[in-house]
């Protein structure tokens, strides 16, 4: 039974040794900011496509059933108020966490992997280069930075996919939906979406960058590590958006 939980066990201390290891990597200079740059461009190229993809029909399916019952109890003059909440509050973080896992952690895992296998990390050790300083605070770093863009984006989509799926399509007043806007959304929302955002970020980053320091093996190893940066990192991120919304909802609660 010791030995069943000692891999599991030994990969949890392993994980948080590493974050211990880039909270204090990122204080100390020089900062990478070529690495940065490049590894947000990276992320933002791999992300924005599905983030569009993903964005547009929850977009849609939100508005469409929300619509749907505002009508039924006379209040489609509402539909920008919930509109506007559930995507900044619900919509925008839940697609930033399936395209941050999915798309943005895997890439750099991947990455990460790759070069663990052909023995690159180990090179930089010997010749005195510290590999979290030098590789992995700028992909965690670019993942937060990049995870808030999305959500902003999603945010942005959503409500605006919202007021012309709800206008052109369903017959709601333009002026009453953009009146709703502000309704229930309000700046405290707008910060916790994108605290949650930052903090998907962090966690889906740390995550690939673990698994891909640790691939053992060939080419197959690497695959299955990035399979895992996906499981895992859904595992975390959904908890993570649970325990985020039930603290913000004590804090905006009027």
């Amino acid at each position: 039974m010791n030995e069943v939980l000692a891999v599991p066990l030994r990969a949890v201390g392993g994980f948080f040794e590493l974050t211990a290891a880039v909270a204090k990597a990122t204080v100390r200079p020089p900062f990478q900011r070529r690495e940065f740059v490049d590894q947000a461009w990276f992320i933002a190229r791999v992300s924005i496509l599905p983030t569009l993809l993903v964005a547009i029909p929850f977009t849609v399916l939100v508005s469409f059933t929300l619509n749907i019952l505002l009508r039924e109890i006379g209040a489609a003059d509402l539909s920008g108020a919930g509109a506007a909440f559930g995507t900044v509050t619900q919509v925008g973080p839940i697609v930033t966490v399936l395209i941050v896992a999915g798309a943005g952690a895997t890439a750099i895992c991947a990455d990460l992997g790759a070069r663990t296998i052909r023995e690159e990390i180990d090179a930089m050790k010997v010749l005195g280069i510290d590999p979290i300083h030098r590789l992995v605070v700028p992909r965690v770093l670019a993942s937060m930075f990049v995870a808030a863009l999305l959500n902003g984006l999603v945010c942005l989509i959503g409500i605006g996919g919202g007021f012309l799926f709800s206008v052109f399509l369903q017959g709601v007043n333009p002026g009453a939906f953009v009146n709703g806007i502000t309704l229930l959304t309000h700046l405290p929302e707008l910060v916790i979406a994108e605290v949650k955002a930052t903090l998907f970020g962090l966690a889906a980053g740390l995550m690939a960058c673990y698994l891909g320091l640790n691939v053992r093996g060939g080419p197959k190893s690497v695959g299955d590590a990035v399979n895992q940066t996906v499981v895992f990192s859904f595992m975390v991120l959904f908890v993570l958006n649970v325990v985020v919304t039930a603290v913000g909802i004590k804090f905006t609660v009027r």
